[in-house]
């Protein structure tokens, strides 16, 4: 089995990266407390395989440039950021939101769908 590797804290630029995201569907000052948020959120562990669920998105196959760049960061032992997320609300049906790091959870889920994946969460104002 291959042992995956994390870093303490996410990338400085996976805010940002997290913001844009965010443009698409949250108005400014949301996105200004949202990044906040997750700024300031303790890691938490979850699986591959449920963070997919709850986003209500597909893994991304092999192929794709992103994943497998990722694979490969893996394969050469390489830390990884942890992942930047937006719970949702299951109750309205809405899915959390991977704001950050999509790419990387596909990459563990191939790796291994039950490895614990470091993840920032942050709620909605």
């Amino acid at each position: 089995m291959i042992e995956v590797k994390w870093k303490k804290e996410p990338d400085e630029h996976d805010y940002p990266a997290a913001a844009d995201f965010l443009e698409m569907i949250a108005e400014p000052d949301v996105i200004e407390t949202v990044v906040n948020e997750l700024r300031a959120a303790p890691l938490s562990h979850k699986k591959a395989k449920d963070l997919l669920r709850a986003s209500q998105l597909e893994v991304l196959p092999t192929y794709n440039p992103y994943v497998r760049r990722d694979l490969e960061k893996i394969v050469a032992g390489k830390a990884l950021s942890p992942i930047l997320v937006v719970r949702g609300d299951f109750r309205k049906g809405v899915p959390m939101q991977i704001v950050d790091g999509y790419h990387r959870v596909c990459a563990i889920y191939y790796t291994d769908e039950n490895i614990a994946i470091p993840v920032k969460i942050a709620s909605l104002p």
